[in-house]
């Protein structure tokens, strides 16, 4: 039977310096932001006083791999390396606020001539025809008029008189 043979675990040794430790401590005491970045703050807090990552990690439900990580984070990038992640890929969104708006107060007015209801199609159709967007596509219609608890399908754009 042959003995598995473990990868030695580094020892992170930070040193803060005055002024990140000055930041850091009023950081914590300001209470704004994140969770994860408060718990961030602490862990290079308690590294600076030579506690061991498993420690660490128990006292902040860390992994000990995680608060090794960040201790490296700080020794690589400094203060704002260790505290926030850098922005993630992904696509851009398909609509800048403007072009939202636009469309939105569009589907508000009355429907074109001849329809009776806007369509998501003819939603994706219209914009596209007004020149709000140069492509569209209609899942991102339909998502925008979701988040917005827009159904323009369902009711007609029709304002009925009370006296009959």
């Amino acid at each position: 039977m042959q003995k598995r043979k473990y990868k030695k675990r580094e020892k992170v040794i930070i040193r803060l310096t005055k002024s990140d430790k000055e930041f850091l401590t009023n950081f914590l005491n300001k209470g704004e932001g994140k969770a994860r970045h408060f718990k961030r703050a602490r862990i290079l807090l308690q590294l600076d006083g030579g506690l061991s990552t498993t420690v660490i990690g128990k006292g902040v439900n860390y992994y000990p791999l995680a608060v090794r990580q960040i201790g490296k984070r700080y020794l690589e990038g400094g203060i704002e390396r260790a505290l926030y992640d850098k922005p993630r890929p992904g696509k851009e969104r398909g609509l800048t606020e403007k072009q939202a708006n636009e469309i939105i107060a569009m589907v508000c007015s009355p429907a074109p001539e001849g329809r009776n209801r806007w369509t998501v199609r003819l939603i994706t159709e219209e914009a596209k025809q007004r020149k709000i967007v140069k492509k569209a596509g209609r899942e991102m219609i339909r998502i925008l008029l979701k988040t917005h608890d827009l159904k323009p399908w369902r009711e007609k754009n029709v304002v009925h008189s009370r006296n009959k």
